[in-house]
């Protein structure tokens, strides 16, 4: 019997590893020797990123803070807008609107008496600075809407000195002072370029018969300034010096808030002489409590820029003169 070979498993023979020829392969084998010069330049790379983030980081706070500068500013002249030094200097559409309800105190005008006040209120005049819009002893037959710019009003003393009696400014009445005697009592003067809106006083009384409410309404504002101007002359004849600044101040910002503006930031049209006349002071007395307040925390003086910075402390001591 024949007997089959025993058949074991297939014999394999190990096959020399030879990587076949790469014209690229001496590349890239010199590019992994600089792996360990680009890691030790990694920390300085970085470094350098790092410095190039904090420059741009500066670059947009700075950014930032100048589009702040400008916002601030943006607000700051739209509460100014009007009253810059020199009014007329300015172009039109920079000066506030003076609107139809800063004459008519009413918050809803009569329909049959608006057209004949707009009618009125188209009759404009112009005035440059020291002009008068009417002197003592002239007839009285108008009022004056102030829209533009401001006023003083002075008397003349028994002396033959001139007293400062009142300070008016856009939005605001003058010429009340002739109704009484149809003569006006005092000179108005203009403290700046102006522009005002005559209203022959025959067609005021006739408006006033023809609305209730526009009658109402004049009556009122006239009465509301001839009671503020009483109440504040009763008010410095009882104040020292330094009392009566701050209530004119006071007074000022009060007026100016009404009118839509900062009631923290002034520019006075009145010099220190006038402020001083109209007060019952001597100039240097009104500089010095000037810089007085000014010492205390209480005021920011700047020429005739003047920044009310603790109006309560202000009120505190007016209070203490009442």
């Amino acid at each position: 019997m024949t007997i089959a070979p025993r058949i074991g498993p297939p014999e394999f023979r190990r096959v020399p590893n030879v990587r076949a020829a790469n014209p690229c392969d001496a590349k890239q084998l010199a590019g992994l020797d600089t792996g360990p010069l680009q890691l030790r330049l990694a920390p300085a790379r970085v470094e350098e990123l790092q410095r190039a983030l904090m420059l741009s980081q500066q670059v947009l706070l700075a950014a930032q803070h100048q589009v702040e500068i400008l916002r601030q500013a943006n607000e700051r002249l739209k509460v100014l807008a009007g009253l810059a030094e020199h009014a007329g200097t300015r172009s039109a559409s920079q000066r506030p609107t003076w609107k139809l309800r800063d004459f008519c105190s009413s918050t809803e005008l009569d329909p049959h008496a608006t057209p004949a006040i707009k009618r009125l209120l188209t009759q404009r005049t112009r005035f440059r600075k020291d002009d008068p819009l009417y002197r003592v002893g002239d007839r009285f037959n108008a009022l004056y809407a102030i829209r533009i710019g401001s006023c003083k009003t002075v008397l003349l003393t028994k002396e033959g000195q001139d007293q400062v009696a009142g300070f008016h400014m856009a939005g605001e009445i003058i010429g009340v002072d002739g109704i009484a005697n149809d003569i006006h009592a005092c000179d108005a003067i203009a403290l700046e370029d102006m522009e005002v809106c005559r209203l022959p006083f025959d067609q005021i009384e006739y408006l006033a018969q023809l609305s209730d409410e526009f009658g109402h309404s004049l009556h009122r504002l006239l009465s509301q300034e001839s009671t503020r101007t009483h109440s504040l002359m009763i008010l410095l004849g009882t104040m020292h010096a330094e009392q009566r600044l701050a209530a004119y101040l006071l007074d000022l910002s009060h007026r100016y808030r009404a009118r839509g503006y900062s009631s923290r930031e002034l520019v006075l049209r009145m010099t220190r002489k006038e402020i001083g006349s109209y007060l019952g002071l001597k100039l240097e007395t009104v500089s010095r409590l000037f810089s007085k307040l000014q010492r205390e925390g209480l005021l920011q003086v700047q020429g005739r820029n003047v920044k009310l910075l603790d109006r309560i402390a202000l009120g505190r001591l007016v209070d203490r003169g009442t």
